[in-house]
């Protein structure tokens, strides 16, 4: 998405298109709600609640360290980075 947003800005609908449209069927939260409601049931509360915290926590960080490399990259690459 850096690239789409940094590089090939001309292209407009490309970021909606690789961002909602492809992401989005690898990013699905059915099989993640399911994995918590069955630790509910199987009265593991504390560990359905520590696998959303965890996993929330998780995909947010490798989202921000993701984005930093590839931002980095980017600028590193068009010659912004000394």
């Amino acid at each position: 998405m850096v690239i789409v947003t940094e590089v090939a800005t001309r292209q407009r609908l490309l970021r909606a298109f690789l961002g909602v449209g492809v992401l989005g069927g690898y990013t699905t939260f059915s099989t993640y709600v399911v994995d918590i409601h069955r630790a509910a049931v199987a009265a593991r509360p504390g560990i359905g609640l520590l696998y959303l915290a965890v996993t929330v926590l998780g995909a947010l960080l490798a989202e921000c360290a993701a984005t930093a490399t590839i931002s980095w990259l980017v600028r590193r690459a068009t010659g912004a980075v000394r």
